[in-house]
């Protein structure tokens, strides 16, 4: 036995000789240490250590509940980043067509604006290395594209017209990240806002847009918070206090290891005689839960859509050395009235709960409003008008809307899932980019006036084709309402921005037709 073996045994024999000597947290403390150190010093092959490392975390969170997770340094930049409000690139809205980078759109004021790139552009290298026609990924071209702010980058651009490829030479810049997906007037009188998350701007997106509607006549609201996943606490606290009165609560949390910590409004919000109706369904959770649940509770307005997703377990983060991070379950959110957020669960089982969502489309529950399972021993009130809500995990809507299956025939399916709408409008719009923004200047003349017509759907077939999805006319006819309603909402966004595509789908949209009906006839508002 070699002395190096020998004083490292030595090592751990000294170790164990003292467990008896600490506390429990100490003596766990070291049993890892000591095997960390055992593996990677006496095991038989090479040991990747810092895999070992975040292989061990990671087992450790797996077996707690399904929201406390690890991340590495660099998932941890790419989770934080859209929260943050920005991000330091080239300012350009894009995708990828035929294995080509197509600028769909550029940042407002933003560097590749400045240098002159324009939408419809394809950017085919980037400091003179080739990203067009070389199978290279999307997170590796983003990775080519971003860098420091003020750093400059070679650009090679192909645009129709120009007989040469151009160069760009672009300096690198702030680019604002929005989560505000739309703001405009839906009806005359009620505006409609669709937060698309909750990140650290977020609310001064909010207030900004309805300070603008106001301006435009506003009297009532249409808060869509449908397939918002959330984000972070304060700012859902901070629109919350936009409709509360002063002193009434939005949420507390309440933990094992944490006291429990109420957040309440401090009643100068702008919209607190504003008639609000919120609309969410299955895919809202977590902050957004918080600000429905905030509004149902105290009497402030109606909800309407499908139960939300339920996920009301607060995270702690914990920063490591080396820029990863541990997000650990701390406490639970509860709404006014006392509601848990957050739906049963049984630790380590997070196949189990990913699982949920479907489980709730296969036992009724998306389509049927008695599906939905309420527990008796749960109930609650709200604190103003007394109302009947229900715990036992999510947001229950005052107006349950069923999901709208009849467009969902198998053929319309595999295109939503393949993308091939998107696929097709981005083709559609390169070749027709110059005649339609001539056609249509504004887009109140595209609403009114654009019609789908059969070279956009039977580039729609072509492109299913090419996907392996067989043409099936019965079902294309069936679906084709929505499918219209789709690519005509795709090529506003495209040529526009994402508020012209809610304008569009919207107006097809039972839910939100609903939030403007009870608007429309406040006696239908409890």
């Amino acid at each position: 036995m070699t002395r190096r073996i020998q004083l490292f045994l030595a090592v751990l024999m000294s170790f164990s000789s003292v467990f008896a000597q600490r506390n429990s947290t100490e003596l766990l403390l070291e049993k890892l240490q000591i095997a960390a150190l055992a593996t990677s010093r006496l095991y038989v092959d090479t040991v990747n250590e810092e895999k070992l490392v975040e292989d061990a975390i990671r087992g450790m969170l797996k077996e707690l509940d399904p929201h406390s997770t690890y991340s590495s340094a660099e998932e941890t930049r790419k989770l934080n980043e859209p929260l943050q409000g920005n991000f330091e690139g080239i300012g350009v809205q894009f995708n990828m067509v035929e294995d080509s980078l197509v600028v769909i759109q550029t940042v407002s004021k933003g560097p590749s604006e400045k240098v002159g790139i324009m939408a419809g552009d394809r950017i085919v290298s980037v400091n003179d290395t080739a990203i067009a026609g070389v199978k290279m990924s999307q997170d590796e071209i983003m990775k080519r594209l971003r860098g420091p702010k003020g750093s400059k980058v070679n650009l090679g651009v192909i645009r129709k017209g120009a007989k040469n490829k151009l160069n760009f030479v672009v300096s690198r810049d702030k680019i604002p990240v929005t989560t505000l997906d739309a703001a405009y007037m839906i009806r005359p009188g009620i505006g409609y806002i669709r937060l698309g998350s909750f990140g650290n701007t977020t609310h001064k997106e909010m207030m900004t847009a309805v300070k603008k509607l106001q301006k435009e006549g506003m009297q009532k609201l249409v808060l869509d918070l449908r397939d918002n996943g959330g984000g972070y606490l304060h700012s859902s606290v901070d629109i919350a206090n936009e409709f509360l009165q002063s002193h009434d609560l939005v949420v507390y949390t309440e933990g094992l290891n944490s006291k429990k910590r109420e957040y309440k409004a401090n009643g100068n919000g702008m919209l607190k005689d504003v008639p609000v109706v919120v609309v969410v369904n299955q895919n809202t959770a977590s902050a957004a839960e918080i600000l429905t649940g905030a509004i149902q509770d105290q009497d402030r307005g109606m909800v309407v859509g499908r139960r939300t997703y339920a996920k009301g377990l607060v995270q702690r983060p914990v920063d490591l050395p080396d820029g990863s991070m541990i997000r650990l379950t701390i406490a639970r959110y509860y709404t006014p009235s006392g509601r848990c957020i957050q739906k049963p669960y049984e630790k380590g089982d997070k196949a189990g709960y990913s699982k949920d969502l479907n489980n709730r489309l296969q036992h009724g529950e998306l389509s049927n409003a008695d599906s939905i399972h309420v527990d008796d021993s749960l109930k609650f009130k709200t604190l103003k008008k007394g109302r009947t809500v229900y715990g036992g995990g999510g947001i229950i809507p005052d107006v349950f809307i069923p999901l709208d299956t009849t467009r969902a025939t198998p053929y319309y399916t595999k295109l939503v899932t393949n993308s091939i709408f998107i696929r097709t409008t981005l083709k559609f719009i390169d070749q027709h980019r110059a005649s339609l923004k001539k056609t249509y200047p504004t887009f109140e003349k595209y609403l009114n006036e654009f019609l789908v017509g059969e070279e956009l759907t039977a580039l729609l077939r072509k492109e299913g084709e090419s996907a392996g999805i067989e043409y099936n006319e019965k079902e294309f006819l069936e679906s084709k309402h929505y499918i219209d309603l789709h690519l005509k909402g795709l090529i506003a966004r495209d040529i526009w921005d994402m508020g012209e595509y809610y304008h569009i789908i919207n107006e097809d949209s039972d839910e939100v037709k609903k939030a403007i009906e009870l608007l429309q006839n406040p006696e239908e508002i409890k």
